[in-house]
């Protein structure tokens, strides 16, 4: 094997190595920022649908969220959820 082929192999074992920690870290975490995002999804929602400040249940044109945002943010905490429960 000439040195130039050496040195290729030797970077890719190094890359393999380097990778795996990575995917170790991401595997390990994961979960973590599933729930994290969830959370996030969730106090959004929360502050979208606070009744406060005028805000008339029966009006939405005093609503803070619109109706598809609300749907949207439903949907996410949905399957962020369903994700999270995968693990």
């Amino acid at each position: 094997m000439d040195e130039k082929t050496l040195k290729v192999v030797q970077d890719t074992k190094i890359l393999q190595k380097v990778n795996a920690i990575h995917r170790d870290a991401f595997a390990q975490k994961y979960p973590g920022q599933i729930e994290h995002c969830l959370r996030l999804v969730m106090e959004r929602l929360q502050i979208g649908l606070d009744k406060r400040d005028g805000v008339l249940v029966d009006d939405p044109t005093t609503w803070k969220l619109s109706t598809i945002e609300i749907q949207e943010l439903t949907q996410s905490a949905y399957y962020l959820n369903e994700i999270r429960k995968g693990f």
